[in-house]
């Protein structure tokens, strides 16, 4: 790939998707059947993410045999090697403390509960992304700069600006613990110096995500039906705004859900 801005917005669409991701980093140990893939990443939609991944360049398909292009090894070994840079980086972050806590408001989800809007400071910046294999269900957005994590209901957001947003909380009292808690989670890893080892995804299934989506089959966003709509939500290829209901009172909770899962995507 020449690297225009057409063909850049191709890979960064391609390797959006935790399943394409998955499955370029499979093919990193050697070609493989689509059978393989098939077993590693499931079957539903595998002739989707393949077609996305061949035209973005990332790899090459010989009947059943796919493996990775001269192009996508050498941009898996570039990621690497920035992931690598991150570590470094990593042993110059700071400690950070709860500077303050702004706002606590009625939660949309659930009006027995709160959201909380805090700030963290320094603000940590890039070394969120790094930081993510700290928290079991946690996710770090490239788009937004945050890192999201979620607690049973608890669902904290830690932005690089230092922004902290919690929802479903009791009171300000569980807000300050739940603070303090990630307080101390980062700084022990800062202290340690040494960046936590990646780990596997957090794996959002597609009928959590229609579980939350009206189930009236409308069509007012374009698609057949809502099942139709969470294809194309999990494979990126439609955006959650498209969904007119989930803008009407009723849904507000659902929609709210709906955007943390999407985040895990």
């Amino acid at each position: 790939m020449s690297g225009n801005e057409s063909e850049t917005k191709l890979v960064n669409f391609a390797m959006a998707n935790a399943t394409r991701r998955k499955i370029t980093n499979f093919l990193a140990n050697g070609d493989r059947s689509t059978e393989e893939i098939g077993g590693i990443v499931g079957k539903a939609m595998l002739d989707f993410h393949l077609k996305i991944l061949q035209q973005a360049s990332l790899i090459e398909l010989e009947e059943e045999t796919v493996k990775l292009s001269e192009y996508g090894r050498n941009f898996l070994k570039s990621k690497k090697e920035k992931v690598a840079e991150e570590i470094v980086d990593f042993s110059q972050a700071k400690p950070v403390e709860i500077a303050e806590v702004r706002q606590l408001l009625p939660c949309i989800a659930d009006s027995s509960k709160f959201r909380v809007i805090a700030n963290m400071a320094p603000p940590p910046g890039g070394i969120l992304k790094v930081l993510e294999p700290l928290f079991p269900k946690g996710s770090y957005s490239d788009r937004t700069g945050g890192l999201i994590t979620q607690k049973g209901e608890i669902i904290t957001t830690i932005y690089g600006t230092g922004k902290v947003s919690i929802r479903m909380i009791k009171n300000e009292s569980e807000a300050r613990e739940v603070l303090e808690s990630l307080r101390n989670i980062i700084n022990e890893a800062i202290a340690k110096g040494v960046a936590p080892a990646p780990r596997k995804k957090v794996r959002v299934e597609l009928m959590e995500i229609y579980k939350y989506l009206p189930q009236t089959n409308c069509g007012k966003c374009s698609e057949q039906s809502c099942y139709s709509f969470a294809i194309k939500l999990m494979a990126g290829e439609v955006t959650l705004d498209k969904c007119k209901l989930l803008k009407e009172p009723e849904y507000t909770g659902n929609q709210e859900r709906l955007q943390v899962l999407t985040e895990y995507i």
